[in-house]
This record gives C-alpha cells, structure tokens and sequence, in this order.
C-alpha cells in the first residue's frame, strides 16, 4: 500500500527535473524529459499492483510466472497537461486503457471547469491513475478525482511531476484515500496560483504555447 504522499528521489528523476526546471530547455527538451520521468515516476505508481501466475514454458523447462493480474488498468489524463505523463506512462503498459478528463483553470476564480470527460467502462474494477504534472492548488486534480469517483471507481492513485504543500493538503483533506506520488513538493505558490520555484505552465512549455 502506498504513503499517501511518495516523493521519489531517485537521483534520475531529480536530474531529469532539474532540467525541466530550466527555462532555456527547448519545447522539444521539455516534451523528451517529460516522457522519460513520468516511466521512472510509473515504476513508483504501479508499486504493489496485484499480482498471479501463468503457465509458460522457457527454453529450459516449464514455469509459472508472475503476471498482472485482474483487468487492465486505468490511465486518466487530466487535460491538456497530463498527456505528457501519460504518452511516457503508456509505454511502459501499453495495454492500458485510457480516458481523459477535460479541466481549465479560471483564472480570476483558480477554480476548475469541466469541459469533457470520457473515461473506460468498469471502472471499479480497475486501479485508475490519473495524471496531471502540477499538483498546484489542488482544485482540478480534486474536481477530477470526484468526476472518477462518481463514475464508479474506487482504487485511485494520482501522479505528478510537481506538487505544492497547499495542493498536497487540499487533495488529502479531499480524498485522504488517494495516494499522491511526485518528483518535488516545492516550496509554495505564488498569488497566481503557480508553483515556486516550479518550473512555470507544464502545458505550455510541452506544447510551445504561451
């Protein structure tokens, strides 16, 4: 069973952030780092799935060998941000199924607005991830979580490149049976609701927009 709250420093991750975190790194940089953290963050994540056995025979002598077992997981990207965790999540179990839950921000208010949500059936039997790379005030990656639940799934985890200690406690006081894993918790946000010292829009910098 996960912590509610898993900072991964493995010195990779740290490395690969560090990098991120500079604002000369190319569009192109960003999206390539991006990818490559989020699979050492998905070995973090899928800690403790549940696991059965399959008859299989090696070029030596017959076996059985561990395998996942139960249905395939669920992978839910917050939009637009969280299809960079998710391309690099996705090829490590490429047999995942994927849904997508659509929020911007409102800028004057920092609450969330939904404008999509599509998600695969059964979700109750699945363990859903959902990614988002900022956990920053908390409000969307909470908004998501309630849109998860009330379509029925019950085992949920949440991946992030960056987390704040408001984002942290929003999420826990929310939904205290949601582990949280990331690469930082960081010092604060500013009164825009960003994180410092962060590495400013996920989205933007991965897209090239502005």
């Amino acid at each position: 069973m996960l912590e509610h709250l898993t900072v991964v420093t493995h010195p990779l991750v740290q490395h690969k952030l560090t990098l991120m975190r500079d604002k000369n790194a190319s569009t192109a940089e960003f999206r390539k780092l991006l990818r490559e953290v989020s699979q050492l963050l998905a070995y973090e994540v899928t800690r403790g799935l549940e696991m059965t056995t399959k008859r299989i025979e090696t070029p030596m002598q017959p076996m059985d060998a561990p395998v996942l077992a139960g249905k395939k997981l669920a992978l839910i990207s917050i939009l637009r941000a969280g299809n960079g965790l998710l391309d690099g999540v996705l090829e490590l179990i490429p047999s995942a199924r994927v849904g997508f839950v659509g929020l911007y921000r409102d800028e004057e208010t920092l609450e969330p607005v939904q404008y999509y949500f599509k998600v695969p059936e059964s979700l109750d039997d699945r363990l859903v991830i959902a990614v988002d790379p900022m956990l920053a005030t908390g409000n969307s990656s909470v908004a998501a979580i309630d849109l998860l639940k009330k379509a029925g799934a019950t085992n949920i985890r949440f991946l992030c490149l960056l987390a704040s200690p408001e984002g942290v406690a929003t999420m826990k006081a929310a939904h205290p049976d949601v582990p949280i894993v990331t690469a930082s918790v960081d010092e604060r946000l500013n009164d825009k609701g960003y994180i410092v010292p962060g590495l400013g829009d996920a989205g933007d910098r991965m897209f090239g927009t502005k």
